[in-house]
């Protein structure tokens, strides 16, 4: 793990709106190394309007996200993954949906 990477898990507290409907999904999750990596791509998903929790886990590709599908459906949860490395060259991430509730 870089220490010029670590990146600093966002806290978020939904709104009740985003809370209204929720589904769950289960996302497989390419090119993650190490935790920061996970945070990197939580944080992305709780920056989008709709999701109100996501846990992921570097070591096993996966990632849990509780989301309204309202306001993010499951092609921007996706989008939001591989955005999440910032275009920086090191951190490209990509996701494929394994599961839907």
């Amino acid at each position: 793990m870089d220490e010029n990477c670590h990146v600093e898990p966002i806290e978020k507290t939904a709104t009740i709106a985003e809370r209204k409907n929720v589904e769950t999904v289960k996302l497989s999750v390419s090119g993650m190394g190490c935790p920061n990596c996970a945070n990197r791509v939580r944080n992305s998903l709780l920056a989008l309007n709709g999701v109100v929790d996501a846990r992921v886990d570097h070591e096993t590709g996966l990632a849990q996200v509780a989301f309204n599908p309202d306001f993010a459906p499951v092609d921007i949860l996706i989008r939001a993954v591989s955005l999440a490395g910032g275009n920086d060259g090191r951190h490209e991430y990509g996701a494929k949906l394994l599961q839907q509730n």
